[in-house]
């Protein structure tokens, strides 16, 4: 009876441990991701009932153009960002692992200071660096074009850069979970290593980047999920122009949602976004999980 009483008392508490958390996973993502679901299938306004039109937002869908420029723009900016940014992160972890005492921590801190930095304050930044008149990047930008450049009004310009603002802005982060996985790697690896004629190539190779795959795998996947989800920085300092070449898939959701009052369709589109996050970051995941195995 008193064994049956402990663990009544061990379940009570376990539950009153947990349920904080149930309670407002169910309130902020699991109802609204139902009611998001609910609404891709009617013709609903943003506030108020629709009628149900069935599959008929996302046959609209399929024949949007729209909606596939961009889709094609979200996976150019995953091309720009995924790869350069993880290989950039890991190329600076390696650096300042190689430091020590105030000076390294001064290096991480410069490397980790534009990533607390509110996107509103990057993107005035960076808006006024390249702005076509007064933008001290210009002159840098003149030596390889011969002219100015108004970066954010140009086709062929507006998403590598926009690319390189974001990686600016958020390597931080890549970086410190990199140089959290170079510090759990044991020295006595690298020191048997140099005993056995190792060069400091191969014991990157053969010792550093194996073990270090779990952290490139997780920071490969966490950008992934980030940039499809891209909004702020192409808001800010494009609006997703000029001419739709840097328009993504959250500013149609902006669009249909909050400019056209077309809470259906805008649900549509982010059910879809939703998938593809879900289904692209799963399988990426794995396939960088079995490549670690090899």
């Amino acid at each position: 009876m008193a064994m049956l009483e402990n663990r009544r008392k061990k379940n009570l508490i376990a539950l009153s441990l947990v349920a904080p958390f149930v309670l407002t996973f169910a309130l902020f993502f699991f109802y609204p991701t139902v009611k998001m679901l609910e609404l891709s299938f009617t013709n609903a306004p943003l506030i108020g009932d629709g009628d149900w039109v069935g599959l008929d937002n996302y046959r609209r869908l399929l024949s949007d153009r729209l909606f596939k420029t961009s889709l094609i723009n979200n996976g150019y900016f995953i091309l720009l960002t995924v790869i350069p940014t993880t290989a950039i992160a890991l190329c600076i972890a390696l650096m300042i692992n190689r430091l020590s005492g105030r000076i390294q921590a001064l290096v991480m801190v410069l490397f980790f200071l534009p990533y607390v930095l509110p996107v509103s304050v990057v993107t005035e930044i960076w808006a006024w660096m390249l702005d076509f008149q007064f933008g001290v990047l210009q002159p840098v930008i003149s030596l390889f074009t011969g002219k100015p450049v108004a970066v954010f009004k140009n086709p062929d310009w507006v998403m590598p850069v926009i690319a390189a603002v974001t990686i600016w802005w958020t390597n931080g982060f890549n970086v410190l979970l990199f140089i959290a996985g170079l510090r759990n790697i044991p020295v006595d690896l690298y020191e048997a290593a140099a005993l056995d004629g190792a060069t400091s190539r191969q014991r990157f190779w053969r010792v550093t980047w194996p073990l270090l795959w779990p952290v490139t795998a997780l920071v490969l996947t966490l950008q992934l999920i980030l940039q499809l989800k891209i909004f702020d920085q192409i808001y800010l300092l494009s609006a997703g122009g000029p001419f739709n070449s840097s328009y993504v898939l959250l500013m149609q959701v902006y669009r249909e949602a909050f400019q056209l009052n077309h809470g259906g369709y805008s649900s549509t589109v982010a059910t879809v976004l939703f998938a593809i996050i879900a289904v692209v970051s799963v399988l990426q995941f794995q396939l960088l999980r079995i490549g670690g195995r090899r």
